[in-house]
C-alpha cells in the first residue's frame, strides 16, 4: 500500500483524504465530525478518521499533501511572520500560506514554514515527505482524472485560491497545458474578477449567508426576471482569452456596488439577475476557449460550479460531447486533487493518464456495519424494529407517503446526499416539500431532487450522453419530460427542471431495491432524495445521529441493511 495523506485546512470546508496510490481509500469533511456546517480550521479529527478507515498508522504514511491554506501563526518563521503579521489575514490564530508566499515573493513553503512543526502538529513523523498543492490545480485535476477523455477543457472558478479566482487548462494530443491560473500567477497583482464573489455579494444583499446559501439564490432565480442583469454585467469585461476584469478597485467596492444594485429589487428579480449574468459570462468564457482550443469535453470544479443551473446551461449550449463536474467541487475536494497533483509530479503525466478511471461512487466515509440497528441501544426504549425485511417494508411506507431515511454504505464525500445518508419520499404530492422542510427547519426554494435508476432515467428526464455522468452525482439539472412533470411534482422546479441522481444497483443495493419496490407499487420510477440533515447542520454521519433524528420526528422511519425502525407508540405518547 502506497499511503498518501492529503489535508486541507481552510477558513471553511476543511477535510482530509487517504489514498493508496491512485485509489481513494477514505475522505471526510470536518463538518461531518464536528457537526458544524462548512467547518474550517485544522482537521485533526479528519486525519485520525481516514487513517483509521484505512487501517494505517502515521508512521506508514509515505507522503502528506497540504493545500496552501491556513496554518497556525507560530508555524511561520519568526522574521517573516513579524514582517507580514499586520497584512496577512486568516482565521483567529492562523495565516493563509498562499498569501504569505505572495507577499514574500516566494514559492517554496519551506522558506516560510517550519515543516517539522507542521508534521508534529498532525502527528506525523519528521521524515514524512511533504508536498504543497496548487489550489486551482487541485480543483481541476480530478475533472480529468475521473474520465477516459482524450481531449478536454478544464475550467475552475471560485471565490479565490492561490491569488486567482479561475484556472483554464486544456488537454489534447496527450498533453495538459495550463493557460491561466497556476503558480506563475501567485506573485502577480490580484484580479478583481471573481463571479463567485459577485454571486456571494448578491446572496448577502438578499439577507442570506454568503458563501453558504447561494443555492437559495439559484432556486429563487426561476421565480424572477433578470431586471438588473445588465447592470451587473456593465462592471465586467472579457478579453480574447476568456479572462474577466472589472472596474472595481477591490472586493469591498464590488460588494458595496452589488448590494446597492439590489436595493429596491425583489429577491426573485435580484436572484434571476445574478444567475443570468453569471450564466452568460461563464458560457461566453468557456465557449471562447472551447472554440479556440478545438476540444469537445468540459471538466468543471470550484465552488461556482455548485450552481447546478449554470452547469445545465453549459451542457446545453456549448456543443459538448460530455461534461463532468467534480462531485466534491468545493474546497473539500482539494484533498483529492492535491494528491493527484503530487502523483502527477512524482510519476509524470503519461503514467498518470494511464491510471485514470471513471467514478462509480463517492462513498468514502466510514461504514458502520450491516447490522446498524445494534447502534441504537441509547434509544432502545424509544424506537423499535418494524417486522419484515427492510426493502419491502420501506417501499410500502414510501407508497403510503411516509418519509423514510437511509443509513447505508459508507458516508458520501462532498455536498450531496447520494443514497448513503438520504431521506426518501414519494414525489406524487408537491406539499411533501413544505411538510418535510418544516420538519427539517428548512426554507428552500428549489424542489427536492429525484433519484431514479439508470435504466429509467432517459425516459423521465432529459438525460443524454452529455450530462449522464454528471447526473450520477447530482451536480447538474436537466429538463423533465412533459408527460412526467405532473406525475412527480415534488421533484420538478417551477422552470420544469430537476436535479436527478441516476443510480445503479451495484453501487448501493439497498437504495436501488427500495426505489425498485416503490416503482412496482406505484408505477413511479423516481422518488424524492433529500439530504439527511436539519437546516444549518451537516448531513448526518453515524447511526446514533440518525436515531436522534427519528425520535425528534424529523423523519417517519429509518432503514438500514438489517431493518426498518420507527418510534414506539409509548415514546410517541
Amino acid at each position: 500500500m502506497t499511503c498518501i495523506l492529503s489535508i486541507h485546512c481552510g477558513i471553511h470546508d476543511s477535510a482530509a483524504a487517504l489514498l493508496d496510490g491512485y485509489r481513494v481509500v477514505a475522505a471526510i469533511q470536518k463538518e461531518r465530525l464536528s457537526r458544524t456546517k462548512k467547518d474550517g480550521g485544522a482537521p485533526h479529527e479528519c486525519v485520525a478518521e481516514v487513517l483509521a478507515i484505512g487501517g494505517v498508522t502515521p508512521a506508514e504514511v509515505e507522503a502528506v499533501v497540504f493545500s496552501r491554506g491556513e496554518f497556525p501563526r507560530e508555524f511561520y518563521k519568526t522574521d517573516l511572520f513579524r514582517r507580514w503579521r499586520d497584512t496577512v489575514k486568516g482565521r483567529s490564530g492562523t495565516r493563509d500560506l498562499s498569501t504569505v508566499l505572495a507577499k514574500a515573493g516566494l514559492l517554496d513553503p519551506a522558506q516560510v514554514l517550519d515543516i517539522r512543526k507542521v508534521l508534529h502538529f498532525y502527528g506525523l513523523p519528521p521524515t514524512t515527505k511533504v508536498f504543497f498543492a496548487n489550489h486551482h490545480a487541485a480543483h481541476a485535476l480530478p475533472s480529468l482524472f475521473f474520465t477516459d477523455w482524450d481531449d478536454a477543457l478544464l475550467y475552475t472558478a471560485d471565490g479565490a485560491g492561490d491569488n486567482v479566482n479561475y484556472s483554464h487548462r486544456v488537454f489534447k494530443n496527450g498533453a495538459l497545458t495550463t493557460l491561466f491560473g497556476d503558480d506563475r500567477w501567485l506573485h502577480r497583482a490580484y484580479r478583481i474578477d471573481s463571479l463567485a464573489r459577485a454571486y456571494a455579494n448578491v446572496t448577502e444583499a438578499l439577507g442570506f449567508r454568503p458563501l453558504h446559501h447561494e443555492g437559495k439564490v439559484t432556486g429563487l432565480a426561476a421565480y424572477g426576471k433578470p431586471t438588473i442583469a445588465k447592470d451587473f454585467a456593465a462592471h465586467f469585461t472579457m478579453d480574447q482569452d476568456g479572462l474577466f476584469s472589472s472596474d472595481f478597485a477591490d472586493g469591498g467596492v464590488m460588494r458595496d456596488a452589488f448590494m446597492a444594485l439590489c436595493e429596491g429589487q425583489t429577491r426573485e428579480d435580484a436572484s434571476a439577475s445574478i444567475q443570468t449574468f453569471v450564466e452568460e459570462a461563464i458560457v461566453g468564457s468557456i465557449s471562447t476557449l472551447l472554440e479556440r482550443e478545438k476540444v469537445t469535453r468540459l471538466g468543471l470544479a470550484g465552488g461556482l460550479f455548485a450552481n447546478v443551473k449554470l452547469n445545465q446551461r453549459l451542457a446545453e449550449t456549448c456543443g459538448l460531447k460530455e461534461v463532468f463536474i467534480v462531485p466534491p467541487m468545493g474546497d473539500e475536494g482539494l484533498v483529492i486533487g492535491g494528491a493527484l497533483q503530487f502523483l502527477l509530479e512524482r510519476d509524470g503525466f503519461q503514467v498518470w493518464l494511464k491510471q485514470r478511471y471513471r467514478l462509480d461512487n463517492v462513498y468514502w466515509g466510514r461504514a458502520f456495519g450491516a447490522v446498524t440497528g445494534s447502534r441504537f441501544r441509547d434509544f432502545s426504549s424509544r424506537i423499535h424494529r418494524v417486522d419484515g425485511a427492510p426493502v419491502p417494508v420501506a417501499a410500502d411506507l414510501l407508497a403510503e407517503g411516509k418519509a423514510v431515511a437511509i443509513v447505508s454504505q459508507r458516508m458520501e464525500f462532498g455536498p450531496r446526499a447520494l443514497g448513503a445518508r438520504t431521506i426518501m419520499a414519494s414525489p406524487q404530492r408537491r406539499d411533501i416539500n413544505d411538510s418535510l422542510n418544516t420538519r427539517l427547519d428548512r426554507s428552500e426554494f428549489m424542489p427536492f431532487a429525484p433519484v431514479i435508476a439508470e435504466e429509467d432515467a432517459r425516459d423521465v428526464f432529459d438525460v443524454t450522453d452529455v450530462n449522464a455522468y454528471a447526473c450520477r452525482f447530482m451536480t447538474i439539472t436537466c429538463n423533465v419530460k412533459p408527460e412526467w412533470s405532473e406525475r412527480i411534482p415534488a421533484v420538478v422546479h417551477v422552470d420544469n427542471t430537476a436535479r436527478p441522481q441516476v443510480i445503479r444497483r451495484a453501487d448501493n443495493p439497498l437504495y436501488y431495491d427500495i426505489l425498485a419496490g416503490f416503482k412496482a407499487k406505484t408505477g413511479l420510477p423516481a422518488a424524492v432524495n433529500t439530504s439527511f440533515n436539519v437546516h444549518e447542520e451537516p448531513i448526518i454521519n453515524t447511526p446514533e445521529e440518525a436515531a436522534r433524528a427519528l425520535v425528534d420526528n424529523r423523519i417517519d422511519y429509518l432503514v438500514t441493511e438489517d431493518g426498518v425502525y420507527g418510534v414506539t407508540p409509548a415514546a410517541e405518547a
